[in-house]
């Protein structure tokens, strides 16, 4: 083996044939320059943390212990390539099989890695649903501004995994033929992934009759994974296509998809439960679905082509009950501001687009609100559009043409359809100023005068909050309580129209602030499952702020698991008499990267006496930071309101000898699902 490897030393060569003669494969250390031999087999992985070095693999393959076929070989068989802490590396022209993870780049910036191959690692077509931990092909973890360029990773778990990646760019790659994703992204921003190859990213067995592919899509975006762009990559063939998921409530926003194929998914081309992503001239055919935008809020689809989804000649999986499948489907959550144009959407078997409001409560809870359809080619669906508890749908040069229901509208509020025939072919461009702090009870001003139309035809306002609002260009608010607000601006020209929003927090005064304004250093934390004296709690007095200038962050890590507790003041001596006020109020905002999220009860707040405590609990033990009523209140700041007497909502227990004359400190509690650091931020805390 030490003959397959050319170096520059005689010192190292010795080493290597020392280690291969007491183990099956070796590991090399790379601190220069690098040539293997040309096409050698090499049992070897590569360990590599000196920076501005090249390896040219000159064709030469690395085998791991693992064997081709057998997950559970190859799950214990280590990675194939490491390169960790390393700035400037150069990786070309090498295989690597038999692993775990054929490459793995850790903490590690401005890497080249370009005509490698590492397909034949970690791949289990029959694993049942679930997730696994990072392994496969390429997994960068804390890797920014790197280049992966024209490698391939067939047969394995996942193609390329992005951890905590930013910046990189991965083109003209072949991650096809993938057991669980062709690419998976975590927490991963500003990636551009060019005329990639992520088609087959499926596991499924249909010789069994298995009907929904298991947890596998071709690409797979999470927990704030913000601002990718997707241009031209094959993503067909998928379990899903493109899956933007938030199991923990964590939405990943801004991603922008340009003339991809997601066609011929098993479930759904593209499935999204996250807002403020863009579709643009992609292809999303042949699926069960097209488009399935749940809980998409501020999306946009602009010139796709969705045809031929539900067919029972193709996928028809999971077809609902009112209109079967579709090619754009926006259910099942909430989904306002959101711009629907020029699509061609034709021979689905189902709506063309279909939309609704909460079904359980009938629309009650939250509505399919503010929307623009337009310029759309509806041909050869059972309906054209299907629509059900919405509010302020406007309709606009769209052609309808042999949709055998046509058109279905039921409980939709604020319809309007602009004439036809006007020689219109430009939308206006609408821009609204305004807040996105507003004060209850005072007048907050938007102004949409700034908005205009390309060729100069006059404009007409539609203002939307809770409602038709307004008709001019500048909309007075007053919103009298404290609270999340959409305030949605709906411009058009007569023939068509364009959107733009605001979604604006409406913040009350505080009078005095318990803790968060500037106070960090005064604050302790405690957690349930520390056994051994290991888990910590940070506190950080952050700029991001509602109230003042700061507001408090607080992260348990490390994170034992079950309730951590953040506690002010952290010497327990306020000596509060609270017996002439009302209520607890404060805001939070969360960040939590554990599958699922939180559980049990939160949050959970005690005000602590010296011989007792009085417990503030969520009535049902429900966690009211898991189910916010919109998709943008799972980022943003939502407030807090809990009555001292407890109520309905709130379900007040007294522990000991402890009464609201004498409190000497207040905590809030919060469980997770998994044992990952997460992060809190609490604002404008008062008891008034």
């Amino acid at each position: 083996m030490a003959a397959a490897v050319r170096y520059c030393g005689c010192m190292w060569l010795t080493a290597l044939t020392a280690v291969a003669a007491t183990n099956p494969v070796a590991e090399i250390a790379v601190t220069q320059d690098l040539v293997l031999e040309k096409d050698a087999l090499v049992a070897a992985r590569l360990v590599v943390r000196a920076s501005h070095v090249t390896i040219d693999g000159n064709g030469a393959t690395l085998v791991g212990p693992g064997q081709t076929g057998d997950p559970t070989a190859c799950a214990a068989a280590g990675i194939g390539i490491l390169i960790e802490g390393a700035t400037g590396v150069t990786l070309k022209n090498i295989r690597a099989r038999g692993f775990a993870t054929g490459l793995v780049l850790r903490q590690a910036y401005a890497i080249t890695v370009s005509a490698c191959d590492f397909s034949d690692n970690y791949h289990n077509p029959t694993q049942w649903w679930g997730e696994l931990p990072a392994r496969g092909g390429i997994v960068l973890d804390r890797v920014r501004l790197s280049v992966i360029r024209r490698n391939r990773a067939n047969r394995v778990w996942d193609g390329i995994q992005l951890i905590d990646a930013d910046d990189n760019l991965i083109a003209d790659n072949d991650f096809s033929y993938c057991s669980n994703t062709g690419a998976k992204l975590w927490h991963s921003s500003r990636n551009k992934f060019l005329n990639n190859n992520f088609s087959y990213g499926i596991r499924i067995d249909r010789a069994a009759g298995e009907v929904h592919a298991r947890d596998s899509t071709g690409v797979l975006i999470e927990s704030g994974s913000d601002d990718n762009y997707w241009y031209r990559n094959d993503i067909t063939h998928g379990g899903d296509g493109v899956f933007i998921r938030q199991l923990n409530r964590w939405p990943s926003r801004g991603n922008v998809f340009v003339e991809n194929d997601t066609s011929y998914a098993n479930n759904n081309c593209v499935e999204s439960w996250s807002p403020g992503n863009t579709f643009i001239r992609n292809k999303a055919n042949h699926g069960s679905y097209g488009f399935w935008l749940g809980g998409s809020d501020q999306s946009q689809l602009i010139g796709n082509e969705v045809a031929y989804n539900g067919r029972t000649s193709g996928y028809h999986n999971a077809p609902e009950r009112n209109f079967r499948h579709g090619g754009i489907v926006i259910v099942g959550g909430s989904s306002s501001h959101t711009l629907i144009e020029g699509n061609n959407l034709h021979d689905n078997n189902g709506a063309g687009i279909a939309f609704s409001g909460d079904r359980r409560s009938q629309g009650r809870a939250w509505r399919a609100e503010h929307w623009v359809i337009q310029q759309n080619r509806i041909a050869n669906n059972r309906f054209g559009i299907w629509g059900r508890w919405g509010d302020d749908i406007l309709l606009a040069g769209n052609i309808f043409t042999n949709n055998a229901l046509g058109n279905y509208f039921s409980n939709v509020t604020g319809l309007v359809e602009l004439p036809a025939g006007l020689a219109i072919r430009t939308a206006p461009i609408a821009e609204l100023a305004g807040p996105e702090i507003a004060v209850a009870a005072q007048t907050a001003r938007f102004n949409a005068a700034s908005s205009r139309d390309p060729q100069g035809h006059p404009l007409r306002f539609r203002w939307h909050l809770e409602g038709q609002t307004g008709s001019q260009s500048v909309l007075d608010v007053v919103f009298p309580q404290p609270g999340f607000q959409r305030v949605g601006l709906t411009v058009d020209n007569g023939a068509l129209a364009s959107l733009a929003w605001k979604d604006v927090l409406v913040v009350q005064p505080v009078v005095q602030e318990l803790g968060t304004e500037g106070q960090a250093s005064r604050w302790a934390g405690e957690q349930a499952s520390d056994q051994d004296g290991h888990g910590r709690i940070t506190f950080t007095d952050d700029p991001a702020a509602l109230f003042g200038s700061r507001s408090l962050r607080f992260t348990p890590d490390p994170y034992c698991g079950a309730y951590a507790t953040a506690i002010y003041p952290a010497s327990r001596d306020a000596a509060w008499n609270f017996s002439a006020k009302h209520q607890i109020r404060f805001w939070i905002k969360v960040r939590n990267p554990n599958l699922r999220g939180w559980k049990n009860a939160g949050p959970v707040v005690r005000l602590l006496g010296w011989a007792g405590q009085i417990e503030y609990t969520p009535a049902k033990n429900a966690n009211l930071i898991s189910k916010p009523p919109y998709s943008e209140a799972q980022w943003t700041w939502m407030p807090v309101t809990i009555p001292l007497a407890g109520d309905v909502q709130w379900q007040r227990t007294t522990t000991g000898q402890a009464s609201l004359d004498y409190i000497n400190a207040i905590s809030l509690s919060l469980d997770s699902q998994g044992g990952d650091p997460f992060t809190v931020w609490l604002d404008g805390l008062t008891v008034e």
